[in-house]
């Protein structure tokens, strides 16, 4: 049987070759899943990518405001019943004052009549403000003097013929003739509230809700006409006309 084993190795050696030829044209396992066709894919599009980071989302703001100089308390200059404080002056000519109904009346005189404060009255930083009606008339109503440090100075409101506002004096020229002048249109029979602002920096003033003064101090000179003389350092005054005013009030601001 010696002559026979050559044989049988050549045999086993053409049936491996076979099977590794089978192999080779595509022969797999059984259990070798069929390969899926290929698939093409979309190229993704490109994604634009920046280092720089998103700005915050704004916050809304419910902080207070600030409203500029701080501010102590109101002082009532006028309890609505008497002249507690207030005297009466002497002009020559002037109407009768009362008080009536919650406001002093300045009935009309031959030409002025008015009111001062006898009390105490700051001088620099500090507000004033009170309501003044014209009830009959066509001139000021409620021209008020009050101190600008050691200088007095006047707001006229509805002088010369009734509808001129500004200061008296600034430079040594009234309130017809200074930078300060405007025309309103006062109505009788109408509360008009008048505040007037006095602080290192300028005198302002409102009327209403309109700013109708906003004079710087620096470089500048104030003072009075002499006709409103009596009425330092704080009073209020008309001209040819019945006025009355109420609610008159000081404080003082926080340097």
């Amino acid at each position: 049987m010696s002559y026979s084993r050559p044989w049988m190795f050549l045999g086993l050696t053409l049936m491996a070759a076979g099977t590794t030829l089978l192999c080779q044209q595509g022969c797999r396992p059984a259990n070798d899943p069929k390969p899926e066709e290929p698939v093409t894919q979309a190229s993704p599009e490109p994604v634009e990518t920046s280092t720089k980071e998103s700005p915050p989302k704004k916050q809304k703001n419910t902080a207070p405001q600030p409203t500029g100089e701080e501010t102590l308390p109101w002082k009532s200059l006028f309890d609505g019943k008497a002249l507690t404080g207030w005297k009466t002056l002497q002009f020559g000519g002037e109407g009768e004052v009362q008080v009536r109904d919650g406001m002093i009346v300045m009935e009309m005189g031959s030409m002025m009549t008015g009111i001062a404060w006898t009390g105490e009255i700051p001088r620099d930083n500090y507000e004033l403000a009170l309501e003044g009606m014209r009830l009959d008339g066509a001139d000021f109503f409620c021209t008020t003097t009050f101190p600008v440090g050691d200088e007095p100075c006047t707001l006229v409101v509805g002088g010369w013929g009734g509808g001129v506002v500004g200061l008296s004096n600034v430079d040594f020229q009234d309130a017809s003739n200074n930078a300060t002048m405007k025309f309103l249109d006062f109505k009788e029979n109408q509360w008009y509230r008048v505040r007037i602002r006095v602080t290192d920096a300028a005198i302002e003033a409102w009327i209403d809700d309109e700013q109708v003064v906003n004079q710087p101090r620096e470089g500048h000179k104030f003072g009075i006409r002499d006709e409103v003389e009596l009425c330092r350092p704080l009073g209020i005054a008309s001209y040819c006309t019945k006025g009355a005013v109420r609610n008159i009030r000081v404080r003082s601001l926080k340097p």
